[in-house]
C-alpha cells in the first residue's frame, strides 16, 4: 500500500510506539537509511542502518534502549508537520510523553524525512543520545521529567 507523506510518518509513529521494529522497518524503501547522527561511535544502537535486514534489528535494539520499560503516551504526545520546497523532504518536531516507572518523561526530538515512491527513502532522527544510556536527568540529557 502506497501512503502520502503524513500517512506514512503517522504509521511510523505508531508502530514505533508499539514498538513493532519489523512493521517500521517496512515502511522504509528496500534500500531505506536511518541516522541518528548526534549519537556517539560508540553508542549501543547503531548510528546509520540501512535496508530492511538491518532496519529490523537496528530498530528493535533502539526500542529496547530508549527509555527502558516506559511507553510513549500517544494522547499526551505532541507531532508538528513540516512540508519544505522539496515535495519529499519533510521534518516533524516530536514531543513524547513517556510513563512508566518514575515520573513522566518528555522527550524532544526533530526528524527529517525523504519519501520515495510513498515509503521512507530516508530518516534522519536528531535526538538526546544520552536517551539511550540510561535515565537523561542523569546524563546531562534534554528530556524533562513532567
Amino acid at each position: 500500500m502506497t501512503y502520502t507523506p503524513k500517512e506514512l510518518y503517522e504509521r511510523y509513529v505508531w508502530t514505533g510506539m508499539s514498538r513493532d521494529a519489523q512493521a517500521q522497518a517496512a515502511l522504509f524503501t528496500p534500500d531505506g537509511v536511518f541516522e541518528a547522527p548526534l549519537l556517539p561511535a560508540d553508542s549501543p544502537a547503531p548510528r546509520r542502518m540501512q535496508g530492511h535486514d538491518e532496519l529490523g534489528p537496528g530498530l528493535a535494539a533502539y526500542h529496547r534502549l530508549a527509555a527502558g520499560e516506559r511507553r510513549a503516551d500517544p494522547q499526551r504526545s505532541r507531532f508538528v508537520w513540516h512540508t519544505t520546497d522539496d515535495p519529499d523532504v519533510f521534518i516533524a518536531e516530536v514531543d513524547t510523553v513517556m510513563t512508566g516507572e518514575g515520573p513522566d518523561l518528555t522527550i524532544s526530538l526533530v526528524q527529517i524525512l525523504r519519501v520515495r515512491d510513498g515509503r521512507i527513502a530516508s530518516l534522519r532522527d536528531y535526538f538526546d543520545p544520552g536517551l539511550l544510556a540510561g535515565d537523561p536527568a542523569e546524563t546531562g540529557g534534554t528530556a524533562a521529567r513532567t
